[in-house]
């Protein structure tokens, strides 16, 4: 049994149990123990029968029984039970976007909700909003969300973070072989898209056959579906399919070239390229009126054959690439080591796994000028946010730090209320270096009504930007309605920050709006969002978003000095630093 089965085995009995109203830690240990297993690199089955199942984080005995009896028997006895008294179909409705386990049974409550079906037809009727959470765009919702194919089935696509982590293992097993040349990843991936149905590795080698034999043999490798010397199909333990292609060295740049762009960068390409007399494909580029065609090794002479610069493969969607590429006006793209620092982390005095200290001296090692410790504030609802009072103590034991080659600020991620106000008092925002103002609660009220939330709190001239103004999480929830034109023109007005968050989960800004935002002239900040040391350097999924959206270092804050910063915020009470 692949990881993937065995993990959405997990994935189903957390559903059931919440489903049947469990307590939250039992659903929660569940869910953990399948993310565990999704991800592991090798066959958890193996580990199983090895009786080292055990070793992955989250599985302890309980589940590692319930995974034995999973391989023995082809399900896990607890969720036979629960099926027994659960309507089979709720299921599939717990994996329709928005809905969830909580929102599906209340739908089978208070409608007897049981199907996908009866979902449509009591959103086609109406009856949603007779459900408590559920407003007037429900319906509305639910319907588009059903008819662009949702038909809760489990997800096909990976986050980019994910896949990355399987990509990037197998090109340094790839590059480490004697027979290796060239070895790129390609596709979506290279392109730094949010999430990819399979990943692409392109080669070129001495001697083929020996590569495509290492790739293969990769413990990462659970199925291999087809293999020769030009490459090889396979599908990993964690269930992404991954296909290696192989050309010969002098071919190299047109093989990563025709598979690093999306489909509509190329075709653009193609149709380009027809206009000209010449033809594009994986293998060279041919002449129509000599017949002659010439492979390539790198992508710069591929595009500069065609009159083109270069292209990042950021910038290959079919957005007017091609165009400022002809007349050589593609921006300068930010880069990972343009970032001076971050401002948006947490500790342990909220949600964070880290001290102050930890958190500072790890952005010190990546080379950062500065930091903003950015707790939660009290109204998050996360458990232990922090009080006015313990904001003020944190600050005070901030300003008290002696820490060489860094400066650390005193922030907050203040919560955005109801009525557009922050939930802390201006006498204690005068107080801190930097403010992010974020919403965290009610996301669920109209379009209207939530825009109008979020220009209140950017009129704030304490509030210096609006953290993961989208509220989206990639895969898991959609962004809340809000119309972040009106957002982008108020930044303009106001002087407020727009935050790229470059947690992977999240990427919000995403690149579309970061692009308008930027075109509009909105200054952006891009930071990591970090609760663990290690995380500091998920810095890069925002940068990767940023270049997407086509932004140079000049239009992000942070590239800049801290001193250099500070001038471009509002006007505001000097009571910080």
């Amino acid at each position: 049994m692949r990881n993937g089965e065995i993990a959405e085995a997990f994935e189903e009995l957390a559903s059931l149990y919440e489903l049947d109203g469990a307590v939250v830690y039992r659903v929660g240990a569940y869910r953990n123990a399948a993310k565990a297993i999704r991800e592991a690199g090798v066959s958890v089955e193996e580990m199983a029968k090895q009786g080292r199942v055990e070793e992955l984080s989250g599985v302890g005995k309980t589940i590692a029984e319930k995974i034995d009896a999973l391989l023995e028997s082809g399900s896990i006895p607890a969720a036979d039970k629960l099926k027994g008294r659960i309507p089979s179909g709720l299921i599939a409705i717990t994996r329709i976007p928005g809905l969830g386990p909580k929102r599906a049974r209340l739908l089978y409550e208070h409608l007897g909700v049981e199907t996908l079906d009866d979902l449509r037809k009591a959103a086609e009727d109406g009856r949603l909003e007779d459900v408590p959470g559920f407003g007037s765009k429900a319906a509305e919702n639910v319907l588009a969300t059903l008819a662009a194919g949702a038909d809760g089935s489990p997800k096909v696509r990976m986050l980019l973070s994910k896949a990355l982590a399987v990509g990037e293992e197998l090109v340094a097993l790839l590059r480490e072989q004697d027979s290796a040349i060239d070895v790129e990843l390609a596709g979506s991936a290279r392109r730094w898209a949010d999430d990819v149905k399979d990943l692409d590795i392109v080669a070129s080698s001495s001697d083929p056959a020996a590569l495509v034999a290492a790739f293969c043999s990769s413990p990462a490798i659970d199925v291999v579906h087809s293999s020769g010397p030009a490459g090889a199909r396979v599908l990993t333990h964690s269930g992404l399919p991954v296909d290696l292609r192989i050309v010969p060295e002098e071919a190299f740049g047109n093989l990563l070239q025709h598979f690093t762009g999306s489909g509509r960068h190329n075709e653009a390409l193609r149709t380009a390229a027809v206009k000209q007399g010449l033809h594009v494909s994986e293998y060279g580029i041919a002449d129509d009126e000599s017949g002659d065609s010439v492979a390539l090794k790198t992508e710069e002479e591929v595009y500069e054959r065609l009159g083109m610069q270069w292209i990042p493969p950021e910038l290959r969607e079919d957005r007017g690439e091609l165009a400022a590429a002809r007349n050589g006006s593609l921006p300068r793209l930010i880069e990972l080591g343009d970032i001076r620092g971050d401002l948006h982390m947490h500790t342990t005095a909220s949600d964070g796994h880290a001290s102050i200290e930890e958190m500072a001296e790890t952005a010190r090692e990546r080379g950062y000028q500065y930091v903003a410790i950015t707790d939660h504030s009290a109204s998050h609802g996360f458990g232990n946010d922090v009080s006015p009072d313990e904001l003020l103590r944190q600050a005070e034991r901030i300003r008290g730090l002696e820490l060489d080659g860094i400066q650390v600020l005193v922030g907050t991620e203040t919560n955005v209320l109801l009525d557009g106000s922050v939930d802390y008092e201006d006498s204690i925002l005068e107080q801190l270096d930097w403010v992010v103002a974020s919403l965290h609660t009610s996301f669920r009220v109209a379009e209207q009504e939530q825009t109008d939330r979020m220009l209140r709190a950017m009129e704030h001239p304490l509030v210096d930007v609006i953290g993961h103004p989208t509220g989206r999480l990639i895969e898991r929830r959609a962004p809340y309605p809000i119309d972040v034109d009106r957002v982008i023109a108020k930044a303009v007005e106001t002087g407020t920050f727009l935050e790229i968050n470059a947690n992977p989960d999240r990427r919000d800004l995403n690149d579309v709006y970061a692009k308008a935002a930027g075109e509009a002239g909105v200054t952006l900040t891009i930071d990591s969002d970090a609760h663990w040391p290690r995380t500091l350097a998920n810095m890069r999924y925002g940068v990767a978003t940023a270049r997407r959206a086509w932004l140079t270092k000049e239009q992000v804050a942070n590239t800049r000095t801290w001193k250099q910063l500070d001038k471009l915020r509002k006007q505001r009470p000097k009571g910080g630093r």
